[in-house]
């Protein structure tokens, strides 16, 4: 068995249900598939000492799971007071119009088509409930609406599909841009660097204890990919598809249409950048 300590971020063990840091609380939802591993991280954050809460990410149209959260709060001695989307993929917002029902609450999010209320999110924002404090960081890349939430006082990030708690995510081509994926990882990175994050929350898999070592495998996978990409292309690979079954082969096909998405977003970058 691989010593969890030696994995890219170290993550913490299984994904389960339950309190992840003083102020983070995961419930998981019933969807694991191949794209989102064992389901998707639904957070509720709250100060310990308020009756008010956040809910980041309700995830997917699933009423069984939606209660659940409202339960799990509730259990706490907490009101969800807000909720905000990390991006608009239905496995973390497909819910959250009728999460809004269930908990009168208002939905912000980048994109103005998510929004349930007057309020969006926007690049530096800080957002106060019950005296928690979350800011704002923007992260294109995997979508265009991507965005991640600095908790300061877990000195933790959560980072929806930006980086993940296994393994790396898809660029989402053409809705999302590697070079603005490239940046958005840089931008966690100075966050891990100069704000003290060392703990990564994610919309899917394991709690990570090292966000600056998750952040660098990233940035080092996305290196090599990359290049690999570019060397399939001199070889004469030309088509994403093609590209696909030339460097993915050890991938589990079922993810191929996935890398598909990725390979077409590296060979636009490559050919904005002139390298092929």
């Amino acid at each position: 068995m691989t010593d969890a300590s030696t994995l890219p971020g170290q993550p913490r063990g299984q994904v389960l249900s339950g309190p992840a840091t003083e102020r983070a609380v995961n419930v998981l939802a019933p969807n694991a598939s191949a794209m989102t591993l064992d389901g998707t991280n639904t957070w509720i954050v709250a100060e310990p000492d308020s009756e008010l809460a956040v809910v980041i990410d309700p995830g997917p149209l699933d009423d069984g799971h939606l209660r659940a959260v409202v339960d799990t709060a509730e259990k706490a001695g907490k009101r969800i007071a807000l909720t905000l989307l990390t991006h608009g993929h239905p496995d973390h917002a497909e819910g959250a119009a009728r999460f809004a029902d269930l908990t009168g609450t208002r939905v912000r999010a980048l994109d103005p088509a998510l929004r349930l209320g007057d309020e969006g999110l926007a690049a530096g924002d800080v957002i106060t409930v019950g005296g928690l404090e979350l800011r704002v960081v923007p992260t294109p890349g995997h979508t265009a609406d991507s965005l991640c939430f600095h908790l300061p006082a877990d000195r933790a990030v959560l980072t929806g599909d930006t980086i993940l708690g296994r393994g790396t995510t898809v660029v989402a081509h053409p809705d999302g841009r590697l070079g603005d994926y490239l940046d958005s990882l840089r931008r966690l990175r100075s966050l891990t660097v100069d704000d003290g994050v060392h703990t990564v929350l994610p919309g899917h898999g394991p709690v990570l204890e090292d966000a600056q070592g998750a952040v660098e495998f990233y940035l080092a996978h996305r290196a090599h990919r990359l290049a690999q990409v570019e060397t399939a292309v001199e070889d004469g690979y030309r088509t994403a598809s093609q590209v696909v079954a030339h460097v993915y082969a050890d991938v589990d096909r079922s993810l191929w249409p996935a890398a598909e998405l990725s390979v077409r977003a590296q060979l636009d970058y490559l050919s904005e950048h002139g390298l092929i």
